[in-house]
């Protein structure tokens, strides 16, 4: 069983899936939504929750360098809840500060141009958060 990382952003949602034994993270998408109108990208999600039989989700939870929860956090919050109503799966909120800076910064230094960063920068991000979340369980065993 594979598990799903999604980075949430108000316009797209990134999606990495780990390989089946849940060492690795590889991107698959990113996903457009839009909040105002309530599509959130669940009609895909569930052909790629089948097509790779997942198992669980972990999803992207931005907080604030002090630790609080803005805007974009109770929006990640909002799209846990709407993945375990959903998919009646586990879903766990991970601290994803400093990903997407992270994934930008690494896609300039593989001189990725700006055109081409803003089409996978989401789904880059949601493969960190999903490593990172996989590296954290696997350092655990």
């Amino acid at each position: 069983m594979r598990i799903m990382g999604l980075d949430v952003g108000s316009k797209t949602v990134g999606i990495a899936i780990s390989d089946a034994l849940g060492w690795t993270a590889q991107g698959l998408e990113t996903v457009r939504i839009d909040e105002e109108k309530e599509e959130y990208g669940i009609h895909r999600i569930t052909e790629l929750v089948t097509q790779y039989e997942v198992s669980s989700f972990v999803v992207g939870y931005p907080k604030n360098m002090n630790n609080t929860v803005g805007p974009r956090g109770e929006a990640s919050e909002r799209y846990a809840d709407l993945l375990r109503e959903t998919f009646s799966l586990p879903v766990t909120l991970w601290d994803e500060r400093l990903t997407t800076m992270a994934a930008e910064r690494m896609l300039i230094e593989a001189d990725v141009s700006r055109k081409k960063r803003k089409l996978v920068i989401d789904k880059m991000a949601a493969v960190m958060i999903l490593q990172g979340y996989l590296d954290s369980k696997n350092n655990m065993r």
